[in-house]
């Protein structure tokens, strides 16, 4: 791949980590995603991204549709010592650290151990933040030492991304539920407005009159009164059983 097409493939792959306005999103599928860019861009043997509960503990590990097995019980060990339990904790990036280091071993001895038996020469994570916001840490293992260019700043700019489209997505989904609300709570004005109508033409009384006794029915029945209020539009409720001292038509 040259140089431009793969400048060209990591400016694509920042596009689609903040492109998450979409009513279908997954966000274990999209966080694999990362996983797999990370693997692509950067060389390296695997990656994973560990997301916070909102109890603010590690939850589940996603890994890329691509790793092996042994990446994959690395990245669940990594949650308890090493680089992705380090950002989590400092929500910081951790440096690239060779493991055949002395440091490495003093940080993480099982860690370390377990990386070195499946071919790992160094590890460092990004956290998934914004601004004050912490969601998570990417962890990403590469198959040579750290050198000069570890690749942090392009895991970094891909865990970036990332963070801004999940927090989109955020804001999206919860500016469609309230939404929803809204609407809910619109029609259901309506409904009452029509049932306060309907009840006051009937009755020959005024609407504030009408409004009151679909009120009073709701309190002693134990029921919402916009439920009550779509019985009466619905001529689900009689005339007797709204108003038991009121004769007239059901």
């Amino acid at each position: 791949m040259s140089q431009k097409s793969r400048e060209l493939r990591f400016a694509a792959a920042l596009v689609e980590f903040t492109d998450t306005l979409i009513g279908d999103f997954d966000t274990a599928r999209h966080l694999s995603r990362l996983a797999d860019s990370s693997v692509e861009f950067l060389g390296a043997r695997g990656a994973g991204v560990t997301l916070l509960e909102g109890n603010g503990l590690p939850g589940p590990v996603v890994h890329g549709a691509r790793q092996s097995g042994s990446v994959r019980e690395l990245l669940e060990r990594e949650q308890k010592s090493g680089p992705v339990r380090d950002s989590l904790e400092s929500g910081r990036a951790a440096r690239a650290v060779h493991l055949a280091s002395r440091e490495a071993v003093a940080l993480w001895p099982e860690f370390t151990s377990a990386a070195r038996r499946f071919g790992i020469a160094s590890a460092y994570a990004v956290p998934l933040r914004r601004h004050e916001t912490l969601l998570g840490a990417l962890s990403v293992y590469a198959p040579r030492p750290p050198s000069a260019e570890c690749g942090l700043a392009i895991a970094q700019s891909l865990a970036d991304a990332t963070t801004v489209g999940l927090l989109n997505h955020r804001a999206y989904a919860q500016y469609r539920q309230l939404s929803g609300q809204l609407r809910e709570a619109l029609a259901s004005r309506v409904r009452i407005e029509q049932a306060k109508g309907m009840l006051a033409e009937r009755w020959g009384t005024t609407p504030d009159g009408a409004f009151d006794t679909l009120r009073q029915y709701a309190r002693r029945n134990q029921r919402p009164l916009d439920q009550v209020a779509r019985a009466v539009v619905h001529r689900a409720l009689t005339d007797a059983q709204l108003h038991p001292d009121r004769s007239g038509p059901a």
